[in-house]
């Protein structure tokens, strides 16, 4: 064989290799885009014609969860906005508070404004989010904010993310993700999209201010420019919208603050309050740290983290505190300590994280799009049950879960 041909034949063989070496490039969505969009702290009586008329029209013409959706325990953001990607309570994929400690990390704890910890893989390695098993299945995504997706978990990254900022104003989330939406052969076939001022505006003024309720109607407007964007873009008729809230929100009269104060301070150590509390046990000291915390409470329940009550499905992951306190709904939880350093307040304020039976704890529920059933309800809803209609609504192979396709809301 001449050497020229011989050359030509080896050079082909090559670039041959070389291109199975390197994955497919993603993949245009042939389904119908996903967006899931998460309102935090917004409860389903928040959703009148009145406050929310955008939200109020997708339900008439949608799916609705008529009571709303029960939360994980403990019912706070980072624990359940984690199982609504996943499919698992907090206990299962890792995430069991907005606070948490595990030596095998990080002598540092975990906390929402603790960047390093955020965006640190291992705090979320215990389990594998929506995003992660699209961009694996060949899918592009995109998450305008969502607790996690900052991580490279399991290595993966969303192929267009956002680092959070809060002060971001609700109508420039959806701009950005409408900007990420225009180039065809660029868009995401899952993409996630959050708003937190009504969570905010809940804990600072309660859920029945006037305050709420007019975040509540900025964000409802900010949806109504999404959907007018992606009509715009000639999408209204390819989009699966699916709307949740992550928890509700409870009235904490003022005063009405639980000071778990030990009667030997040196037996234990409060790592988080709220409407539930973790304490870690000091050591040498677990049997006084019990003594102290396992009594009768007017206002709050304490348990060992193995005494539980069953229907939590919490307590076994090894970043739970030693022992849990859960105050009753219109209570909340600190130490002297923290007490003195809160200042008192004359209003009431608002609070999550209590049982997530209790009303107060539902959180909304609506989806509307080509896929989605019309003029339903979904009467009977975990919000675990979320991540299989997801992956059903994607066509990806949904992993092992705690959640069931909830009935009723796919055609």
């Amino acid at each position: 064989m001449p050497l020229r041909a011989l050359c030509l034949l080896l050079l082909a063989f090559w670039l041959t290799g070389c291109a199975t070496a390197f994955p497919e490039p993603k993949r245009p969505p042939a389904q119908p885009l996903t967006i899931l969009i998460s309102i935090d702290g917004f409860r389903p009586d928040y959703m009148t014609p009145d406050a929310a008329p955008t939200l109020t029209r997708l339900a008439q013409t949608g799916v609705v969860a008529t009571k709303g959706m029960r939360p994980s325990f403990p019912s706070i953001t980072f624990p359940n906005h984690y199982s609504l990607v996943t499919g698992l309570r907090p206990d299962h994929h890792g995430i069991v508070s907005n606070t948490m400690e595990d030596p095998a990390i990080s002598e540092t704890p975990f906390t929402l404004g603790n960047r390093a910890a955020v965006t640190d893989r291992r705090w979320w390695d215990e389990a594998e989010p929506l995003w992660v098993t699209a961009e694996k299945a060949g899918l592009r995504t995109a998450t305008m904010f969502w607790p996690g997706s900052e991580a490279a978990i399991g290595g993966v990254r969303p192929s267009q993310w956002a680092e959070f900022d809060q002060s971001l104003p609700s109508a420039t989330r959806v701009k950005t993700l409408l900007g990420w939406l225009k180039d065809p052969a660029m868009r995401p076939g899952f993409a996630t999209l959050y708003f937190d001022i009504v969570d905010t505006a809940g804990h600072r003024f309660g859920p029945d201010s006037d305050e709420t309720r007019a975040s509540v109607r900025e964000v409802d407007a900010a949806i109504g420019e999404l959907l007018a964007g992606l009509k715009d873009l000639g999408l209204e008729n390819r989009v699966n919208l699916v709307v949740v809230a992550d928890h509700g929100m409870a009235a904490v009269p003022a005063g009405n603050t639980i000071v778990a104060d030990l009667a030997d301070p040196g037996a234990a150590r409060l790592v988080y309050g709220g409407a539930t509390a973790g304490f870690a046990l000091l050591p040498g000291q677990e049997a006084r740290g019990e003594a102290a915390l396992l009594r009768s409470h007017d206002n709050m329940t304490c348990w060992r983290k193995r005494d539980i009550p069953a229907r939590l499905a919490f307590g076994k992951n090894p970043r739970v505190p030693a022992i849990i306190c859960m105050a009753r709904v219109g209570w909340y939880i600190t130490n002297a300590e923290s007490a003195a350093k809160r200042r008192p307040d004359t209003r009431t304020t608002g609070a999550h994280g209590y049982d997530n039976a209790a009303p107060e704890m539902a959180a909304l529920f609506v989806a509307k799009g080509p896929s989605i059933r019309e003029g339903a309800t979904a009467p009977d809803m975990d919000n675990v049950d979320v991540y299989p209609l997801l992956a059903a609504l994607l066509d990806i192979p949904a992993k092992k879960s705690d959640g069931r396709l909830p009935r009723g809301v796919l055609k």
